[in-house]
C-alpha cells in the first residue's frame, strides 16, 4: 500500500488513554481544507502518543498515516493509525530583493 497523508487543521486532541494490559492510544481529528471540509479522526498508539504534545487545536498539519483493519467478535474495524505529523505554513523565510542581493545573483 503506498503512503497515505492528509493535510488539514487540527480540531481536536484527546488526552492519551491507558488500558491495564499497558497499551495506550491518543486520538485527534482533523479537519481537511476542500471544498466539502471532513472531520478525519486519527489516532497514535504506544510510544507515538507523545507527538501531539507539540501541537495545538487551530494548527495546520500533513499527517503520514497507515489504514489498519481487525476482526473482534465477529465486527470489523477500521482505524487510522498516524506515525509521523509535519507542521503546514507557519512563517516563511524572508525572500531577499533584487537591491540586497549580489551581482550575478538570482533573486527567487
Amino acid at each position: 500500500m503506498s503512503e497515505l497523508k492528509l493535510v488539514g487543521k487540527i480540531k481536536l486532541i484527546n488526552p492519551t488513554q491507558n488500558y491495564d494490559s499497558g497499551f495506550s492510544k491518543r486520538e485527534f481529528v482533523i479537519t481537511t481544507q476542500e471544498q466539502y471540509p471532513q472531520d478525519i479522526k486519527l489516532e497514535l498508539v504506544k510510544d507515538k502518543c507523545a507527538v501531539l504534545d507539540g501541537y495545538s487545536v487551530g494548527q495546520d498539519v500533513e499527517v503520514s498515516f497507515n489504514l489498519r483493519g481487525n476482526e473482534f467478535n465477529g465486527k470489523y474495524y477500521v482505524s487510522l493509525q498516524a506515525w509521523k505529523i509535519n507542521k503546514v505554513g507557519g512563517a516563511v523565510a524572508p525572500q531577499p530583493t533584487p537591491s540586497t542581493t549580489e551581482e550575478g545573483d538570482i533573486p527567487f
